[in-house]
């Protein structure tokens, strides 16, 4: 690769489990291209075996560099403050518990060095609980740019832990704004109004954990306010149309408040995952 390097920004906080960490981390540290660095956002107060482990890193590796933050601030802050401090502009995002796939950065590089105008690359995940091979779901994502802006108009557009993208692309969109569940996908959307170039790899960069009631997570008011207020947020500023945002608020609400929490886990293996 000819390109400059690359950062990797991850967060964790006091609700991870010790062993997921660990996998999660060498997952990106065993890579057929090693990161130029590793900035991890401690959000908060974590257990013992947590911190342990983040020195075990921190002694091993020079370009593992943990931020601490004295109280959680949530995930939208942390990549914030992650993405300020990355040295690099090609930054790479991943979760604290989920396992990457041994060549998921060579993949990601060999775009940015053919296509100089992309600012956002991801690809497809897969799902599984307890062990990698118990593969419940998959998540395909369009992967040329008009696909994705007219998926975007739906739902998003990018599976948030697989992707890479340009800091210079993501600070000129104004970086992550803590929005519940939607960090993202706000992200995408102004990115998106600012003219940036997507792609996605037809291919799992990523192995998602995921519990057996996920799901049914997805819904309640909470959840439902969080999302009617980022389509509004699209229609007004003309991302979408009035039919698709009367659309999409209906098609939430019936899912995310209406519809039973085992249903809705249904509904979504069903209809949204392969």
């Amino acid at each position: 690769m000819s390109l400059d390097g690359f950062s990797v920004i991850m967060s964790v906080y006091r609700n991870d489990e010790l062993v997921h960490f660990r996998r999660a981390v060498d997952s990106i540290i065993r890579q057929t291209v090693v990161p130029s660095e590793v900035i991890l956002i401690v959000d908060g107060a974590v257990p013992d075996g947590i911190l342990d482990v983040v020195n075990e890193f921190r002694s091993k590796y020079r370009f593992f560099r943990p931020i601490f933050l004295p109280e959680n601030r949530g995930l939208g802050n942390a990549l914030k403050l992650g993405v300020e401090h990355a040295n690099y502009d090609l930054i790479a995002r991943m979760d604290s518990d989920d396992i990457s796939v041994s060549d998921r950065f060579e993949r990601q590089l060999v775009f940015f060095e053919q296509d100089k105008q992309l600012s956002v690359i991801g690809g497809n995940i897969s799902e599984f609980i307890g062990e990698e091979t118990n593969v419940i779901g998959q998540r395909v994502v369009p992967t040329n740019h008009s696909d994705i802006t007219s998926y975007l108009r739906r739902r998003c557009p990018f599976n948030h832990v697989t992707v890479m993208f340009r800091k210079s692309a993501v600070l000129e969109a104004g970086n992550y704004i803590d929005w519940f569940w939607n960090e993202d996908y706000y992200l995408w959307v102004r990115m998106y109004k600012a003219g940036c170039r997507f792609r996605n790899i037809d291919a799992t960069l990523v192995n998602v954990r995921v519990g057996p009631d996920m799901y049914r997570r997805r819904g309640g008011w909470k959840y439902f306010r969080s999302e009617a207020a980022l389509q509004r947020y699209m229609f007004q500023n003309r991302v979408i149309r009035l039919d698709e945002y009367l659309f999409n608020i209906v098609v939430r609400f019936v899912l995310q408040v209406i519809t039973p929490g085992s249903v809705r886990g249904f509904v979504f293996r069903r209809f949204f995952r392969v």
